[in-house]
């Protein structure tokens, strides 16, 4: 049987405690037991305990942080939850393949499934945080769902998957790859020495971003790097940035020879007048 203690569920900045309850009952139905919350409105709350039901030991043992970055800072796959498109789209997945691609990824990586808040969901600095967004197929008139009912249908799907796979010899694609994914910390701290690097080479302004940052995100979330080959990019970073300085340290000597051959002749003795 496939257990999923590798596997989060995230729900940002959460306003109702009902939705926090009901969304612990759904998990404790479908066998997940990992809930992480950020900043919600208000929790610990009665009523969070009163719609959990018999999930109790959920809400115990939630997690509680301060920004979604530390949520998913040991995690090798972040899926956000958004029914929302973006002007930069970002990798979709429906929930039959999001369930499929945790169910593999769970036996190596750490996995969270992000929801966001009841009114306007994940926003894009979140959903950038995310290698895919999941998108549940609900009518267009009105797709918005009730939190704990996205929470329900990604879980069940998850159950779905799982008991597809009990007795069969499925084997994740990571348990043939010699490295583990990189985590969310290692990709942040990636993103920033890109970030400054770029900045530093004059490729990136910025005060006039264009967008170049998210597409950059969007590009290595779809790759999804691992260690080693996070380890190889920051390798190039660092050593571009070791030759920029040697060139600056080059140009300011040279810079510095002028200035002293410039003032060895303006101190030299006054050329002789030539007498007739």
């Amino acid at each position: 049987m496939i257990d999923f203690r590798n596997v989060s569920i995230v729900l940002v900045n959460t306003s109702h405690p009902g939705n926090i309850g009901a969304a612990a009952r759904a998990m404790k139905n479908m066998g997940l037991s990992q809930l992480t919350l950020v900043q919600p409105m208000n929790f610990p709350s009665a009523v969070a305990v009163g719609r959990a039901v018999s999930a109790l030991d959920i809400l115990e043992s939630a997690r509680v942080v301060d920004s979604l970055q530390e949520a998913v800072t040991d995690c090798g796959l972040v899926i956000g939850a958004s029914a929302r498109s973006r002007r930069i789209p970002w990798p979709m997945l429906s929930p039959e393949l999001c369930a499929s691609k945790v169910v593999n990824e769970q036996k190596l990586n750490k996995v969270a499934l992000v929801f966001g808040r009841e009114d306007s969901g994940l926003n894009n600095e979140e959903l950038q945080l995310c290698h895919f967004q999941v998108q549940i197929p609900a009518d267009e008139v009105y797709s918005s769902l009730n939190l704990a009912a996205a929470v329900m249908v990604i879980c069940y799907e998850l159950r779905k998957a799982q008991l597809a796979l009990d007795g069969a010899d499925q084997r994740a694609e990571d348990e043939f790859w010699d490295q583990a994914k990189a985590t969310g910390e290692q990709v942040e701290r990636f993103y920033e020495h890109l970030e400054r690097v770029m900045v530093e080479i004059d490729f990136h302004d910025p005060d006039n971003p264009r967008q170049l940052m998210q597409r950059m995100r969007r590009l290595f979330s779809r790759i999804r790097l691992d260690v080693m080959e996070m380890n190889i990019l920051r390798g190039i970073l660092t050593h571009i940035e070791y030759n920029l300085k040697e060139r600056k340290d080059r140009v300011r000597v040279t810079q510095q020879d002028k200035l002293k051959m410039k003032d060895d002749s303006s101190d030299g003795a006054k050329p002789i007048k030539e007498v007739r």
